[in-house]
């Protein structure tokens, strides 16, 4: 009994810790105000206007340097209040957004200078009248913009089947090195100059009709060119996606390869491919050096694409530009409200394609 006592109370002094080993509380660290970073900002502002009020103000200048100032000054406060990883945490937050506002500028830069200039002559007679006649103001656009919605109709109706089994190819059967020549010369195309892509469809056309050929399929047929290698890797990606374990569901039940392809691979990345054959169209949309190469220009309506020369948004918007009339003004308001309607169908078919991608998306519910 004495031995097992004193074991015990060996045992339980053996269990208390030293009072010297008791860790130290760790230092809580202060925080920022919500106002602070809004403060410094404008403190930045201040002290920079003021030094450049004195040497020389640049609107630019002040801008680089005041970013610069406010990304400095934030660390080195964070760093003093909130520790080292709270202020390496908001300048990479200070970098991240000012490489933002950075890649916003041209754009907002663009849309409020189309806009301004195009706005002018964005009126009922743009849409609905041509320049069969016109020599000065009035006239608009109507035979352009229906040139533009034919033409690219063409190269879409040619260009997405081709893509979409070209890319089907690639995945579900393309093995050995057809499937690597024919990716190799899809990364080719990608990289294929626009105005190359206009010069084979006039040089195609005119072995077969003669030089001086223009007409609107040739234009539809160079925009092709550009459209199959997105259509392609756009599909191709979205098919990738598709778990192979949907795919030997379907062969486990005794379904065909080309059924499967139909039924449970293409519908469940149909909102992707849907997407992307939108972006596609609006990618070639705008192009202009195919069209000024194989299609021209005209002034009147022509809606037979296979029968001489047809007009163009981009083109129309480029000729009235760089070789407007007397007096210059009208041909240059007509040219900025080219691009703004041009401008505003991109815009449509991104949207068109978000709604396109949000219908069809896969139901996680």
């Amino acid at each position: 009994m004495s031995t097992g006592t004193e074991r015990t109370d060996i045992d339980t002094t053996s269990l208390e810790a030293p009072a010297t080993s008791t860790p130290d509380v760790p230092r809580v660290q202060g925080t920022l105000p919500r106002w602070a970073p809004w403060g410094l900002l404008a403190g930045a502002a201040v002290v920079v206007g003021a030094i450049l009020a004195v040497t020389g103000f640049s609107v630019g200048l002040w801008v680089f340097l005041t970013a610069v100032l406010f990304a400095l000054a934030t660390y080195v406060i964070s760093r003093m209040v909130e520790g080292a990883r709270r202020a390496t945490d908001r300048l990479v937050t200070v970098i991240v957004s000012a490489a933002f506002l950075v890649a916003m500028i041209p754009l907002i830069s663009v849309i409020w200078t189309v806009v301004s200039n195009g706005i002018a002559r964005f009126d009922v007679a743009f849409f609905t009248n041509s320049m069969r006649g016109v020599v000065g103001e009035g006239g608009g656009a109507y035979h352009a913009i229906v040139g533009t919605l034919i033409i690219t109709g063409l190269a879409a109706v040619m260009s997405i089947p081709i893509g979409v089994l070209t890319a089907i190819f690639l995945v579900e059967y393309g093995r050995g090195r057809l499937s690597r020549a024919i990716t190799f010369f899809v990364d080719v195309m990608t990289g294929i100059p626009s105005i190359v892509a206009g010069l084979f469809a006039y040089a195609l056309f005119a072995l077969i009709l003669g030089p001086g050929v223009r007409m609107g399929f040739a234009g539809a047929v160079a925009l092709t060119v550009l459209m199959i290698p997105i259509v392609v890797r756009s599909t191709e990606e979205m098919l990738k996606i598709v778990p192979n374990e949907l795919r030997e569901a379907s062969y486990a039940l005794g379904v065909p390869k080309w059924r499967t392809i139909l039924k449970v691979v293409i519908p469940t990345t149909a909102g992707g491919i849907a997407t992307g054959i939108t972006l596609a169209i609006a990618r070639v949309i705008g192009e202009t050096a195919p069209l000024l190469v194989a299609v021209g220009i005209t002034t009147g309506v022509n809606l037979n694409p296979f029968d001489d020369r047809m007009a163009t948004l981009p083109v129309f918007s480029y000729y009235s530009y760089v070789a407007p009339g007397i007096p210059r003004e009208p041909f240059l308001d007509r040219a900025w409200t080219a691009a703004l309607v041009l401008m505003i169908i991109v815009m449509l078919l991104n949207v068109v394609a978000r709604i396109i991608s949000r219908a069809f998306a896969p139901k996680t519910r």
